[in-house]
């Protein structure tokens, strides 16, 4: 067999193992999503980047029921504001399920599972791990005590001196030299490219998640505009900050009301803005009125409720 044969060979196997990798549309993490209009189709091709599609939103919570509500909350079960906002974001999602979606690839998922990412402190471990993104997955049909149970053991591990998946990862990417670690990063962002990248690398990773929460008012800080990462898929930030007195107009007239500032990061890509609305309208709904959403402090157990239940 001659040199020229040979080439005609390899290259025809490699055009050939190109156009199968192409092909690929199935993910351990997401479902492909057929028969999108042409326009939604183009658009990760347009902007073929989170921080390129990225739109952002404002929004006020009044804060005075959601206050009242863990302090009465916390004789029962241990919560803060935080597993608030996961609650809120979880029922966000079941309300507009687009939200749950994911581009990549070029090519837009529904996401297999809901799955909240939020930043805590660490306290018991080096002074160089301070904070970490936990993530967590919200089974369909939890009530918020339920969820703040699976939180609760959460941060305990975090808390804990274990050394965390996270920290494996990052302690292994970091002992290579800077060119090799650029090279590697790459290398895994080409696999998920394909859909070839592991469940091992995935399910335990906190980027690959619906929504992450950063709750800046456990710091005492106002919300800042947070960026989407380009590592993993999460196409929603949810930036919360300090509940504070501020003036607002009611009937009329302007009175000081507790409030709760939220920025919203979206990735317009997995839908349109009007949708997305709907989702953040739930999540500020749920959150002002607690007792009605969230339940869970009656000892007849009669105010228990899912989440994630329908309006």
């Amino acid at each position: 067999m001659s040199g020229l044969e040979i080439t005609l060979i390899v290259s025809g196997s490699v055009f050939v193992l190109w156009i199968l990798l192409h092909m690929k549309t199935s993910r351990c993490d997401g479902f492909f999503v057929k028969n999108l209009h042409p326009y939604r189709r183009m658009m990760s091709f347009l902007m073929p980047t989170r921080n390129g599609a990225v739109v952002y939103y404002d929004d006020y919570v009044k804060a005075d029921k959601l206050l009242e509500y863990i302090e009465e909350a916390r004789e029962h079960f241990h919560l803060d504001v935080t597993h608030c906002l996961i609650a809120a974001c979880t029922h966000a999602i079941s309300q507009a399920p687009t939200m749950n979606r994911f581009t990549v690839g070029n090519r837009l998922y529904d996401r297999k599972g809901r799955y909240i990412t939020f930043s805590m402190k660490r306290k018991k471990l080096n002074q160089k791990a301070k904070i970490a993104a936990v993530k967590t997955e919200v089974p369909e049909g939890s009530s918020f005590r339920d969820l703040a149970s699976i939180i609760n053991k959460k941060i305990g591990v975090e808390r804990s001196d274990k050394v965390t998946y996270t920290d494996k990862e990052l302690n292994l990417f970091l002992k290579l030299p800077r060119p090799l670690l650029r090279v590697g990063i790459n290398f895994f962002k080409t696999l998920d490219y394909f859909n070839l990248l592991p469940g091992g690398f995935i399910h335990p990773d906190p980027m690959y998640t619906s929504i992450f929460v950063a709750n800046l008012g456990s710091l005492g800080m106002r919300a800042g505009f947070h960026h989407l990462y380009e590592w993993g898929n999460c196409p929603l930030f949810m930036m919360v900050g300090k509940i504070e007195d501020r003036p607002v107009v009611e009937d009329g007239k302007v009175v000081v009301q507790k409030t709760m500032h939220i920025r919203w990061t979206y990735d317009e890509r997995i839908d349109d803005g009007l949708t997305s609305s709907y989702g953040m309208a739930a999540a500020r709904k749920l959150l002002e009125n607690p007792y009605e959403y969230l339940g869970c402090i009656k000892e007849d157990g009669s105010d228990v409720r899912a989440i994630d239940k329908a309006d």
